[in-house]
Formats: structure tokens, C-alpha cells, sequence
């Protein structure tokens, strides 16, 4: 009887398979895969995301469900995988966001906040005793270089994107994207635009999803969490 080829490649980070694959961090991705979905759309002035809250019981609390995160005034993220890893990953975030305020006296590009997050991640794929992030970051701010959208994935890499998703679905959501997107898109087209991609994802359970949306825009360049009333608006 022959054994997997894959045996024993998956005990430890640090080993390599013969295919030159780390299987630790393939086993993070599906983390990622099977995590609730969370789409981010860049537009002419500004960025936003909305994301699906999944209730596991009726008798949870759908407010103490944190899938969006404001990081600084001008950035946040949402989250797809481990909600306990994530944690750990945006309280560094923040703190990097204040050491550059008192140390430069200005807010963190989005895109060096994100090659921090990114170096973290890293890490814990070269190290025994640890175990990648079960998570990938979605990322909207807005910098010197203007509206910003990045996404990051366990094994540590990063991507700045027009628009995409992460999490389950995420790939048929980038589809839909590709047929539909325009850059020159407002704002209420963009959440338009991620409203009607999740319910062709979603078909009938559209109607029993939990939604929340983040916004924002170069007119105050501050990341906003809309409330329920402006939420259902658009729903």
C-alpha cells in the first residue's frame, strides 16, 4: 500500500513538499474560502465595501459581529477567515497608523500599512511554532495617492485592485466585476454595483442576509461605518 505524497509535509511550516508547496498555508487559504464574503469597490473619488454577517443561531447578537474595522480616520478593513486572528492583525494595524502620526505627523499610506500587515503575515510562514493567519484583510483608504483598495492573504502576499471580493463566492464576484465595472462610477453606483453583484451570488438568500457597508470619499477622506437606516436605503 503507498502512502500520500503528501504525508507528513503539512506537520510543520517551515517543510517544504517536493512541489515546492507549503501546505499550512493552502490549509489558511480555505480558512479564507469558507469565510463570509466581503467585496470592496474603488470609484472616482472615493472606496467601499460591503460585507454578508452570517448568523450561525437565532438567538445570536447580529450587532457584536465585527466584520468591519476602522483601523485610522482614513482607512479600514473587513475580514474573511479567523475573526481571532484578524484581531491581532488590525491592533497592529492601529498602532503602526499612531507611531507614524507621532513620528511624521501625518496618516500612514495605505500601502505601507499594508506591506507591515503583510511582513507580519510572512513571518509566520518561515517559523516553527507558529501557524500562518487564517485570515485575508480587505483594505479601502485614502492617501496622498488617492482612493486605495488592497487585499492581503495569509501567505503574506498583496494585491491593490479596481474592485474584488474575498471570501466565499469572491470568485464569482471578481466575474461579475469584470463585466460591469466602470472607474468613473459615484459612490451610490458603487455600492449599487456590490449590492447587485451579492445578489446574484446569493439569489434567494439574498433576502435573510445581514449586510453592513463602509464608505469612503476624498470630500473628508474619513473611513465611515453607515448605520442601519442608510444601510437598508440602499438595500
Amino acid at each position: 500500500m503507498f502512502m500520500p505524497s503528501s504525508i507528513g509535509y503539512d506537520r510543520a511550516i517551515t517543510v517544504f513538499s517536493p512541489e515546492g508547496r507549503l501546505y499550512q498555508v493552502e490549509y489558511a487559504n480555505e480558512a479564507v474560502r469558507h469565510g463570509t464574503l466581503a467585496i470592496g469597490v474603488k470609484y472616482k473619488t472615493g472606496a467601499i465595501m460591503v460585507v454578508e454577517k452570517r448568523v450561525s443561531s437565532p438567538l445570536m447578537d447580529i450587532d457584536s459581529l465585527k466584520k468591519i474595522y476602522i483601523i485610522d480616520d482614513h482607512v479600514g478593513a473587513s475580514i474573511a477567515g479567523l475573526p481571532a486572528d484578524a484581531r491581532k492583525l488590525i491592533d497592529q494595524a492601529r498602532i503602526k497608523c499612531q507611531i507614524n502620526r507621532l513620528t511624521y505627523d501625518e496618516p500612514i499610506s495605505i500601502r505601507s500599512l499594508v506591506i507591515d500587515i503583510c511582513d507580519t503575515k510572512q513571518l509566520h510562514t518561515q517559523y516553527g511554532g507558529v501557524r500562518p493567519f487564517g485570515v485575508s484583510l480587505l483594505i479601502i483608504g485614502i492617501d496622498s495617492d488617492g482612493p486605495q483598495l488592497y487585499t492581503t492573504d495569509p501567505s503574506g502576499s498583496f494585491w491593490g485592485w479596481k474592485a474584488t471580493a474575498i471570501g466565499s463566492d469572491s470568485d464569482a464576484i471578481r466575474e461579475y466585476f469584470e463585466d460591469n465595472y466602470k472607474p468613473d462610477f459615484t459612490q451610490a453606483e458603487a455600492i449599487k454595483l456590490a449590492i447587485d453583484a451579492l445578489k446574484k451570488v446569493k439569489g434567494d438568500a439574498f433576502k435573510n442576509l445581514k449586510v453592513e457597508i463602509a464608505v469612503i470619499d476624498e470630500s473628508d477622506k474619513v473611513f465611515k461605518i453607515l448605520n442601519k437606516t442608510e444601510t437598508e436605503q440602499y438595500l
